[in-house]
């Protein structure tokens, strides 16, 4: 018996999955084929729609056959894996945007691969059997074959519920998170087969459906909201383990079967893609950053084992405690250079990049564009470049000829004399996209003159510091019109996690001196009540514990502790070496005082984080020390 049966009868392509023993998991030759039918029915006058279904009824595919991948990844050949995720997910993307109707009826399970195949097309029947789920964390991968986009438009945070707890989701529930559209009753399904195989309008549907019963997913909405807000998997798990109601710890005990640093990464691939600039194909470019390294570096090859090879249930999980580091999430969802996924609408390797200042910020997100196929030419008045980067005799040498000119300099001075070398030389509709940290007046005095050269211009200050700029994990601060922040979002997705359209011209730099302004007086704070408490004989470590998860919590505490050996791993572990360096604080709360006088704001704590960091670098050992070193300083000294 063949695994698929792919037929034209005769107005409808018609692909039936064969395999109900094996809850009709498909294979990678199966996945073949069905492109192959795909690409042969497109152009076909006589193929009105494509209709899948699959035979038996406890699933129409329970996910993809996982047991090759196995085998081969403990043999050290991961190309195997990473070719079938590629094939597999433009498969995905040609079903998401095929040019005739595709109707699939969903029985019994729908999960994982089958969800690729299954939930991207026009018309998604399901009925009373219908069970759909995304429950890859708990074999070590993230949700995949386009399954984030759908988590990621999802109502609330119901996404970040379903992809990490891998809730199964009956027809009600499947049609509110947007996995399917009819509820059909199933003793219906042939008779409508038959009649789009006939040449039935695929309106037919939507005359047989019928409501389904209430969704038990929406009536959980206002919880999963309420506890699945965190940036992060450690800021749900902490909120989860405050509350003593049934679903919290329903929750944590389904949380904790799964991979934590799948979980991790769904949350934040998640995060990274809502947003204007969502698409399917950004969707599977994060996917297969993850399933690219899910073997050499995840848990995949664990989870399998658990699950299927030796089914003891029992994996042996990384960072079991639930407590992923940041950077064990960026270095999953790094942007993968050559090795990147190639979708055959999504090609970006003609672009040419001028980048203009290659210091320690600079250089390595030359780099990671250059490693994700752009054509690269930098200059730097020091003569430093960076790995894959064509270097310049001058910035209006590299400048010529460039799609975009991106700029990382020191302050608002330098950036207008650039933009005055360079804004002559660029060619008509080009952007300029300066991601310094400047004075508002200055960006706005730029994308002025960018504006009456014809050019497109965005302010695009960056946060996250050295390691977030070679991880690839900066957050992006823009400003500018809409034509030029989808122009700049490419290269967004390659240097960064995540990019905000702020507002207008400017908007970026005033996002950026108002969250710094925020994070220096937070630091502080911060670093005062460690001192303080050192004083009252309280434990750091125990203080970490009630402040992380109390009133207290903020980003200084949690994510870049200033006590060494406390919380995450942060410079004060490598005896504050700087990831921010004191100095751009105090050059950061310097523009903010700078602009709060400008507009007349009254910013009495920013003045005082501006006058403890001048003294900390200008009179003190601040300088060349992260800006976290207050502590050191506070702990020294008496009250005065």
């Amino acid at each position: 018996m063949p695994d698929i049966v792919i037929r034209q009868i005769p107005h409808a392509g018609r692909i039936t999955l064969a395999r109900p023993d094996a809850l009709n998991a498909m294979t990678y030759d199966m996945c073949l084929q069905i492109e192959a039918a795909l690409d042969s029915w497109a152009k076909d006058n006589d193929v009105q729609h494509i209709v899948l279904d699959a035979q038996g009824d406890k699933a129409f595919c329970a996910g993809g056959d996982i047991a090759q991948l196995y085998d081969t990844g403990m043999a050290g050949d991961f190309a195997f894996g990473q070719q079938f995720w590629a094939d597999e997910y433009r498969l995905n993307a040609k079903i998401f945007n095929y040019p005739k109707p595709v109707i699939s009826f969903l029985q019994g399970f729908t999960m994982g691969g089958g969800v690729g195949l299954g939930c991207h097309g026009t018309h998604r029947v399901v009925g009373e059997t219908s069970r759909i789920a995304m429950p890859e964390c708990g074999i070590g991968l993230i949700p995949d074959v386009g399954g984030t986009l759908i988590l990621a438009l999802a109502p609330g945070r119901i996404g970040e519920y379903l992809g990490t707890t891998g809730y199964r989701m009956a027809a009600a529930d499947a049609i509110f998170a947007g996995f399917a559209d009819l509820f059909v009753p199933q003793d219906q399904w042939s008779d409508l087969i038959q009649q789009l195989e006939d040449g039935a309008s695929p309106d037919i549907l939507a005359q047989a459906a019928q409501p389904p019963d209430d969704s038990l997913l929406s009536a959980l909405q206002p919880d999963i909201d309420k506890y699945f807000a965190g940036e992060r998997l450690g800021d749900i798990v902490t909120t989860l383990q405050q509350v003593d109601s049934d679903f919290a710890k329903d929750t944590l005990k389904l949380l904790q079967r799964n991979s934590p640093l799948a979980m991790a990464s769904t949350i934040e691939v998640l995060h990274r893609l809502r947003g204007p600039t969502l698409s399917m194909a950004k969707a599977l470019d994060h996917e297969y950053r993850f399933t690219y390294r899910a073997m050499e570096h995840g848990d995949l090859l664990e989870g399998i084992r658990a699950a299927i090879i030796d089914k003891d249930r029992r994996p042996k999980w990384q960072y079991a405690d639930l407590r992923v580091p940041a950077i064990a999430v960026s270095k999953m969802l790094m942007p993968l250079g050559k090795n990147a996924l190639t979708l055959e609408d999504v090609r970006m390797t003609k672009t040419t990049v001028c980048f203009i200042g290659l210091g320690n910020m600079g250089a390595p997100m030359a780099a990671n564009l250059a490693k994700a196929g752009l054509h690269v030419i930098g200059y730097d008045t020091a003569g430093t470049t960076a790995e894959g980067v064509t270097p310049a005799h001058s910035a209006t040498d590299a400048a010529q000829g460039a799609d975009i000119v991106l700029s990382m300099l020191p302050n608002g001075a330098i950036l207008r004399d650039v933009a005055a070398a360079v804004l002559p030389v660029m060619k008509p509709g080009a952007l300029f996209l300066d991601c310094s940290t400047v004075d508002v007046d200055s960006a706005r005095a730029v994308a002025r003159d960018a504006q009456d050269a014809g050019l497109l211009f965005v302010d695009a200050p960056v946060s996250g510091g050295i390691g977030g700029a070679a991880a690839g994990t900066l957050t992006f601060m823009a400003g500018g019109s809409a034509a030029a922040f989808e122009t700049a979002q490419p290269l967004f997705d390659i240097m960064g996690q995540k990019a905000v359209h702020c507002g207008d011209a400017g908007a970026g730099q005033a996002a950026k001196i108002c969250n710094n302004m925020i994070l220096g007086a937070t630091m502080i704070a911060t670093c005062e009540a460690f001192a303080l408490a050192d004083k009252l004989g309280l434990d750091r470590q125990k203080m970490f514990d009630v402040v992380s998860t109390s009133s207290g919590y903020s980003w200084s505490m949690n994510a870049y502790c200033p006590a060494p050996n406390v919380g995450p791993q942060s410079p004060a572990d490598n005896d504050y070496t700087p990831g921010f360096a004191a100095e751009l604080m105090l050059k950061d709360l310097g523009l903010s005082q700078q602009a709060a006088e400008a507009v007349n704001a009254d910013t009495p704590m920013g003045a005082l984080a501006l006058a403890q960091y001048r003294a900390f670098v200008e009179d003190e050992d601040g300088l060349g020390k992260d800006f976290s070193a207050m502590l050191p300083r506070f702990t020294s000294r008496g009250r005065i």
